[in-house]
């Protein structure tokens, strides 16, 4: 459809009409021999017939459609009239099903001013509207994220521990700010980070009970559930008479495990932003955090950072000590223009330039730059 409009429209010589656009123009009638026209028109039809005489000895072998809904797992879904049998906000329609306007009603002829009852539809109709636009806005979200795939999003959900499945539930009322790719990216992030504290947890718990390598701290959680099953069963033989134990079914390994397991995977490559350099010493408690390469400012001395009415300073990394020092702004002031800048990278896709950094914060150039060194240093932000 794109590509015959353009071609008729826009690269009509007699833009915006295309090339045929007079009624006195018959010179496509006249290019083809009005004999050979009828010889395919003739044909055409013929094969229409015969296309649709087969189309038919195949649809009689099919059961026939049915008006009622095809997917109940989805609360009565028709996908052929892309519409619910019980819409949101169902019965939106009875406030208008007998609203009537005629042409010239609502306006007093004396006054000119709009009359009270016709005042009164008109805000009956813009609650119908509003109401039709969360209707839409709800099926937005179900088709952008295919919450229709019911067995598919089922089948996933099963691989997934309790917990994971909990958390993935408290993140699917964001679904309806992003789209599918950014709503993803996110929840592989916070599951993550999720992963993560449990797999730090675990550690700290393997530290208290004087495990110090990963392969025992495997073999105390294969003990361990071992030992659970093991009460488990004992307590069933103290249960009930005639009550049957049903086992509880087995939830699949978590990403948390993954992360603690003997057998490590490789850290893979990340690329993007520049981002300080990593500590290469083994030891961490000699290993002290990279230092930002800044020099101080010609004719300018350093703020003393706890002095009189420094505040927050203990909020800032080392770095953003020094930095606030040298170009003399206090912490505070330091977070907001901080939190500032952030936020107009966002708009600009991560980039910024030393302009828009210093038009952001409102200091003169050289502290300006300052920050912005830092920032990129840092892997807040890259250079525009």
């Amino acid at each position: 459809m794109r590509e015959h409009y353009i071609e008729t429209y826009i690269n009509s010589s007699k833009f915006p009409l295309p090339e045929r656009a007079s009624p006195a123009d018959t010179t496509l009638s006249e290019s083809i021999p009005r004999d050979e026209f009828q010889a395919r028109k003739k044909r055409r039809i013929e094969e229409r017939k015969e296309a649709a005489k087969n189309q038919a000895i195949i649809d009689s072998k099919q059961k026939p459609t049915s008006s009622v809904p095809s997917c109940h797992e989805v609360q009565g879904f028709m996908p052929g009239r892309l519409e619910f049998e019980t819409e949101y906000f169902n019965e939106a329609e009875e406030a208008v099903q007998h609203m009537q306007f005629e042409p010239g009603d609502g306006i007093n002829p004396t006054t000119g001013e709009l009359e009270p009852e016709m005042d009164l539809k008109v805000t009956v109709m813009d609650i119908y509207n509003h109401r039709l636009t969360a209707r839409v806005e709800r099926k937005k979200v179900l088709f952008e994220h295919n919450l229709l795939e019911y067995r598919k999003n089922t089948a996933v959900d099963k691989k997934r521990t309790k917990d994971e499945r909990d958390l993935s539930n408290k993140m699917k009322p964001f679904a309806r700010m992003m789209n599918h790719s950014d709503f993803e990216t996110f929840t592989t992030g916070i599951e993550y980070e999720h992963s993560l504290r449990q797999a730090i947890k675990q550690l700290q718990d393997w530290r208290r009970m004087q495990i110090s390598d990963l392969k025992t701290g495997e073999k105390y959680e294969v003990e361990k559930a071992a030992r659970q099953a093991r009460a488990a069963a004992t307590a069933d033989r103290f249960s009930l008479p005639g009550r049957v134990h049903k086992p509880s079914a087995q939830e699949p390994p978590s990403a948390a495990s993954a992360l603690i397991g003997p057998e490590l995977p490789p850290k893979p490559n990340t690329s993007g932003l520049q981002t300080p350099p990593e500590a290469t010493s083994p030891n961490p408690s000699t290993n002290p955090p990279p230092r930002f390469p800044l020099q101080a400012i010609t004719g300018v001395s350093k703020m003393d950072l706890y002095g009189y009415n420094s505040q927050d300073a203990h909020l800032l990394t080392e770095n953003e000590q020094e930095m606030c020092k040298v170009v003399r702004v206090q912490p505070k002031a330091y977070l907001v223009m901080k939190d500032a800048v952030l936020k107009e990278a966002l708009r600009s896709n991560g980039c910024l330039k030393r302009k828009n950094v210093k038009e952001v914060c409102r200091i003169d150039t050289t502290k300006a730059g300052k920050l912005f060194d830092f920032f990129v240093w840092s892997g807040w932000i890259a250079k525009g």
